[in-house]
């Protein structure tokens, strides 16, 4: 049973349009609308030559994403957000056989998804390999029992965004500033269990692929019961973007690039940060389904999305913005120096991968959370 949220954040309420006029979040609530033009609530039980559709999150739906492919390839895209993977596979359950094609996921959840016998493996000599970051190319996750079932095309961190007119950018280099009593009462905490304790388990010297249950206990959970002491806010990304916003409080910890960079062009006080203990790296990925009618039209609309021009509508998607794989993404002055563009060489040397744990970790992690939670 897949229990984790999807990617950086999972899609949320459009009343969240007050945090950004160019923001827009689409409902967890189980409603999600499909933003592709046209699109149907649910795709056709059998798909048409000239229509795909697409279970993703919502930055694949940025209309200069999809209505690029569109144009180019003819193929209608019906495309649906969802909010974690578990319920995206839910979704696919419910539906008939071939109903859904293309499906975007966290890149940490493909093997488990292909081992459930999800996904269609994958032509591996169609991927520009040669010009993605090496650390995102040779993640552990990237193939499964030697096959390819997932293609990365964007990532990001999980560390600290800020107002910086209240933070000291020098303290926001360094995970200290979760226990620094200078900050107490101005820290919101994502709600997120996984990210939280990796990034305390990377300040304390244990890196995510290493963290077990007895060091979790040991050496994680008195430090990240410490942070619960200096937080005042705990919630979902609309709740700390709020306070963060609102100034109720001064920093997100577990925000990054994928919580700030999209308000940054407007909102000159926001920044970002992450630690020089080490960066903790998220990232989404590509697959098709193994039922799909339209393998080749999935595969198109990858190819679309793995193009320089493609990269950077995706990397500067209206509902949020992250990192491009490819090195040679044409970022604009303003996109590349928001996403620290000319620091991602030497950032991803010193960037972990969130990793997914045995259940018996997992289990540990979430009673540890919950016990953060009512700390």
């Amino acid at each position: 049973m897949i229990r984790r949220t999807n990617g950086p954040f999972a899609p949320h309420d459009q009343s969240a349009r007050s945090l950004s006029r160019r923001r827009f979040l689409q409902s967890s609530a189980g409603a999600a609308g499909l933003l592709a033009s046209g699109a149907s609530l649910l795709p056709a039980t059998a798909q048409a030559a000239d229509s795909m559709s697409f279970l993703t999150w919502c930055d694949h739906v940025d209309p200069r994403l999809i209505g690029g492919y569109e144009k180019m390839s003819g193929i209608k895209v019906n495309a649906k957000t969802y909010e974690g993977t578990g319920s995206a596979l839910a979704l696919k359950d419910q539906s008939t056989p071939g109903d859904w094609d293309l499906f975007c996921l966290d890149y940490q959840d493909t093997p488990m998804v292909a081992n459930q016998g999800y996904l269609a493996e994958l032509d591996d000599s169609r991927v520009p390999w040669d010009n993605i970051f090496p650390e995102i190319r040779d993640q552990p996750h990237a193939y499964t029992n030697g096959k390819l079932y997932g293609i990365p095309d964007k990532f990001g961190y999980y560390g600290i965004a800020y107002n910086k007119d209240k933070v000291d950018p020098a303290d926001a280099k360094t995970a200290e500033i979760m226990w620094n009593p200078k900050y107490k009462g101005r820290i919101a905490v994502y709600d997120y269990y996984f990210p939280i304790i990796q990034l305390v388990g990377i300040s304390q010297g244990i890196t995510p692929a290493n963290i077990n249950v007895d060091n979790l206990i040991s050496k994680i959970r008195e430090p990240l019961l410490q942070l619960k002491a200096n937080t005042q806010v705990v919630g979902d990304i609309v709740t700390v973007l709020n306070a963060l916003h609102g100034g109720s409080i001064d920093m997100i910890i577990g925000g990054a690039e994928w919580s700030v960079a999209l308000d940054m062009v407007e909102n000159k006080s926001l920044d970002y940060s992450v630690f020089d203990e080490g960066a903790l790296l998220w990232n989404e990925s590509l697959g098709i389904f193994v039922d799909s009618k339209n393998y080749e039209a999935c595969w198109k609309f990858i190819d679309w999305t793995m193009s320089p021009e493609g990269q950077r509508y995706l990397a500067t998607s209206e509902c949020f913005w992250a990192c491009p794989v490819r090195k040679d993404t044409p970022l604009t002055e303003e996109e590349a120096s928001i996403l620290r563009w000319d620091q991602q060489v030497s950032i991803l040397k010193n960037a972990h991968p969130s990793t997914i744990g045995a259940p018996e970790l997992d289990t540990a992690m979430l009673d540890l959370w919950q016990e953060f939670l009512a700390s």
